[in-house]
């Protein structure tokens, strides 16, 4: 039993490339109301604020007071 790794074209010649990769184009949008986005933006809002819970840990002092410098 032999594998054929070759083709010939319409014209007689041998194409050694015989399979090509099959292409793939991904269309999901990456803009606007995605589910993409969404995790985005949730994930950077835990970042912030878990950001400014040890801020305040910290300091001693909330996210206005640190602002204002009291």
């Amino acid at each position: 039993m032999t594998s054929k790794s070759f083709t010939i074209n319409e014209r007689g010649q041998l194409n050694s490339f015989a399979i090509e990769p099959k292409l793939y184009v991904d269309t999901t949008p990456r803009t606007g109301f995605t589910e993409y986005a969404e995790k985005l933006n949730g994930r950077l809002a835990m970042i912030g604020f878990v950001s400014l819970i040890a801020l305040e840990v910290l300091t001693g002092h909330g996210l206005i007071g640190w602002l204002t410098g009291l």
